[in-house]
């Protein structure tokens, strides 16, 4: 088959990754997303944060959706998974890190990081960002553009270890803005705390005076995605 070919039978491949993960995820709606590192162990006190956590948000009444392996995405689908929510694993395949865990109660597939970074956009009610790496930090900088440009509704960016991420947040400041490179109030966008029960208050908090399901203006945007 030559090239032009492959690339045209490539799109429907794409096609099918958006197409599947919208009829599963349309209905799981409100679901928060849970992101950290792949190489943290069950032992690691950041795995078992993120597994209370994420037991306290299915508990009330949240799906929570991770990348479906192993270490903090392990730790998100388990505690999902105990509680009384969806535990949704977006599962991707690389070459190495990346293989499924067990806790899933829906389980998606993807060849494409861009397909699966949508599904963590379009239905999450509020981002949970545990330490992590490159890719952690790739979906962070992902729902801060989007939110910051106005190309996603305005939800909850809670980062989770106030030690691990004071660092890049003092560089934001310091530096970022200092820089004439985003504005103060762009800080405004992230929260910082450490148990399940600021995360659940931060959640509450922003959505009292409001439903979590989107607007019709925010499902507009939402389409835009």
């Amino acid at each position: 088959m030559g090239t032009q070919k492959r690339e045209a039978w490539k799109i429907f491949q794409i096609i099918a990754e958006f197409v599947d993960g919208f009829e599963q995820l349309s209905h799981v709606r409100p679901a928060i997303s849970v992101y950290g590192s792949a190489r943290l162990k069950e032992d690691h006190p950041d795995y078992q944060r993120a597994q209370a956590i994420s037991l306290a948000l299915s508990d009330a009444g949240f799906s929570v959706i991770s990348g479906g392996g192993p270490g903090i995405m392990e730790a998100a689908n388990k505690g999902a998974f105990e509680g009384a929510s969806t535990s949704i694993g977006l599962n991707i395949q690389l070459p190495h890190e990346q293989q499924s865990n067990p806790y899933q109660d829906i389980s998606l597939n993807f060849r494409h990081f861009f397909a699966r970074k949508v599904m963590f956009v379009k239905y999450a009610a509020a981002y949970v960002v545990l330490p992590g790496g490159f890719g952690t930090l790739d979906e962070l900088a992902e729902i801060l553009t989007l939110v910051q440009t106005g190309k996603t509704r305005k939800i909850p960016i809670i980062l989770i270890n106030r030690e691990f991420w004071n660092g890049l947040l003092d560089w934001f400041k310091g530096t970022l803005v200092t820089a004439g490179t985003i504005s103060e109030s762009d800080l405004e966008l992230i929260q910082i705390c450490e148990t399940p029960d600021e995360v659940l208050d931060i959640i509450f908090d922003f959505y009292e005076h409001r439903g979590f399901q989107p607007s019709a203006e925010e499902e507009e945007i939402l389409l835009e995605l």
